[in-house]
């Protein structure tokens, strides 16, 4: 015999409504929340984005060529991507590496490690400009070691390099790390019991099934590498020709009043973004599924070993 209902869940039932009904918002509440909501993105980020490409295109597309011809624009652009080209391989290697070893490892240490991983979320980037300031400086902890060796660091792309790296490394370990924590480990011990080594484990296990968060970690990495402006004006001394980044060289030309110059490489890192913000969103919607898939598979270590066996003969 069935045991009467409760009254809890008689509480429950009734707060749901009959079987089959779904409650709904009323209609003019969603329609206020979404007209709020549209306001606020047209306001806040269409507007602004829209701002930029109609002032660098103000005075012509001849005009805006020629802002992009000048040489100091032209090594800003060079130098911002050759921090991007050198910042996010090796924070995609830094985040896979510390993304196994949190998830992984069973240490102690793991929750202050996890912690260590959200540091430059929590501390502002020209703080940490300045601690690299008092490390490698000249009068720094080990500045007169590095300038009796003629090895530059600040004011020099090292610096900017380094300052980049530190504001930008959590992106990929954040992205994998959930993945990694749903797929569990079955797969990678089924690939140890048929012989594989570390390396084989890696390539055609664990890789395969991360590759979205990485690339996500990635894009997301790259889009901070390009647009950091805290840290990198601290270290960098904004040396014009030298160590301008696009987003330093924004704010030089525009306190220099030279609009055109300002809005024409305000315009190319708005497009950057745009670029961005397409991959990331076709990304994040191959992570979600890479989450959901991962969290639905309960593969067995017996499961495993056929596929596995298939993809490591």
């Amino acid at each position: 015999m069935s045991s009467a209902p409760s009254g809890l869940e008689k509480r429950k039932a009734e707060a749901a409504g009959p079987v089959g009904l779904v409650r709904r918002d009323p209609a003019w509440l969603r329609a206020t929340l979404i007209a709020v909501a549209v306001g606020f993105i047209a306001i806040a980020v269409v507007a602004p984005l829209a701002n930029v490409f109609t002032q660098a295109l103000a005075n012509g597309i001849a005009a805006y060529f020629a802002a992009l011809r000048d040489p100091d624009t032209q090594h800003a652009i060079k130098l911002t991507l050759i921090v991007a080209a050198i910042v996010v391989p090796l924070n995609v290697v830094f985040g896979i590496v510390s993304a196994w070893a949190l998830t992984r490892a069973e240490t102690p240490a793991k929750t202050f490690l996890t912690s260590l991983v959200d540091l430059p979320f929590s501390v502002s980037p020209v703080i940490a400009g300045l601690i690299f300031i008092l490390i490698f400086g000249q009068h720094g902890y080990i500045g007169s070691w590095l300038r009796a060796h003629g090895i530059e660091v600040v004011f020099a792309l090292p610096g900017i390099v380094i300052a980049t790296i530190f504001v930008t490394f959590p992106f990929v370990t954040r992205e994998v790390m959930p993945i990694l924590q749903a797929l569990g480990n079955e797969e990678e011990e089924a690939a140890r019991m048929l012989g594989a080594s570390p390396w084989q484990t890696f390539w055609h296990v664990t890789l395969p099934n991360i590759r979205w968060g990485v690339l996500y970690g990635a894009i997301l990495c790259n889009a901070r590498a390009m647009g950091e402006f805290g840290a990198v004006s601290v270290v960098s001394g904004k040396i014009s020709g030298k160590t301008d980044t696009m987003p330093l060289l924004v704010e030089k030309l525009y306190n220099g009043y030279a609009v055109q110059g300002a809005f024409t490489v305000a315009s190319l890192l708005a497009f950057l973004a745009l670029i961005t913000l397409a991959l990331k969103t076709v990304l994040e919607w191959k992570n979600r599924e890479a989450l959901r898939i991962a969290a639905e598979s309960e593969l067995t270590r017996d499961d495993a070993a056929p596929r596995l066996a298939q993809h490591l003969a």
